[in-house]
């Protein structure tokens, strides 16, 4: 494990460009997953301004230490070990705005939220996005989806901090958004906001919409233990539950973490699992399915962190 050393004169520095009490160090991450697993973070930054964040970045460069970014923890498994140097949250960007058909939608919010707003202005194209709890930095991240709609459909501009911590704005089609993934982590880019194009139509068709989706969510997800949502990508020509299902894997587990009885795809924390757990389930569910059907399945969630000292 990479040793990271946070002194007196690290936190000084860094306090003058986040207020001391939005910096935290040896911090807990279970606290800012859905899963509520992981190790600490050595120095965890909460930014409430876009001027932080590339300034955070750029003092990140300067003193060449690791840094890792963190939406509200839904599709991320954070290693026992903790993740070393600097951990920046978003979430207190959060606004949301809208201006006619077009709304804007900073990082830190969260899509269920981006949804509902659309639906309170009569504006359809975010109702699929009623149910997914991640942020909206999140969603661009993997260009998230459910029920036959995506990020892609709507997306016009992200605006992003990049590597050198400078701020710039983005054409959809810069992103290359695609089946749950995007060019966002490949260039280091931190989503700031998000500005969909949508349209005018009937609040009570648009309600009726995700009255149903949100439904089918709440009667088929296994919403009452902490989880990190779904967990494979569908393979082509099949789906991922439907697979795990039949290779009789569901309430099968390792430790406190288990296999879904309510929805195949779906790993739960069900006894206060350890990642460690939780991810060796995963492993086990993925040779399981390649053994039965030969198909491998990819997973859509991201695991981060550092494995934890023997």
């Amino acid at each position: 494990m990479t040793v990271f050393t946070i002194n007196d004169a690290f936190i000084r520095d860094l306090s003058e460009i986040v207020k001391t009490e939005n910096i935290k160090v040896n911090e807990p991450l279970n606290a800012h997953t859905y899963t509520q697993m992981g190790g600490n973070a050595d120095v965890f930054v909460t930014a409430s301004r876009y001027e932080e964040v590339e300034q955070v970045v750029k003092f990140a460069n300067e003193h060449n230490v690791p840094f890792t970014l963190i939406g509200n923890g839904s599709n991320m498994i954070i290693k026992d070990g903790g993740i070393r140097g600097i951990v920046l949250s978003l979430k207190r960007l959060d606004d949301i705005q809208v201006e006619g058909t077009r709304l804007v939608a900073q990082s830190g919010a969260r899509i269920i939220d981006a949804s509902r707003e659309a639906l309170s202005h009569s504006l359809s194209g975010l109702e699929f996005a009623c149910g997914i709890p991640g942020t909206v930095g999140g969603a661009l991240f993997m260009n998230a989806g459910a029920y036959g709609g995506e990020i892609k459909d709507v997306l016009t501009e992200a605006v992003v901090v990049d590597r050198e911590g400078n701020l710039k704005t983005l054409a959809a089609e810069d992103l290359d958004l695609s089946y749950r993934t995007s060019n966002i982590p490949d260039n280091g880019y931190i989503v700031m906001e998000a500005r969909f194009d949508l349209k005018e139509a009937n609040y009570d068709d648009i309600k009726a919409v995700m009255d149903d989706l949100t439904f089918k969510r709440e009667s088929k997800q296994p919403l009452e233990y902490p989880s990190c949502g779904s967990v494979f990508k569908r393979p082509p020509g099949y789906f991922a539950g439907k697979l795990i299902q039949d290779s009789d894997l569901q309430g099968k587990g390792i430790g406190g973490a288990e296999v879904s009885k309510k929805h195949a795809g779906f790993i739960i924390n069900k006894d206060h699992a350890t990642a460690t757990e939780y991810i060796d389930v995963i492993h086990m569910v993925q040779r399981t399915v390649k053994d039965k059907f030969g198909v491998e399945l990819e997973r859509e969630v991201k695991i981060i962190g550092e494995d934890p000292e023997s």
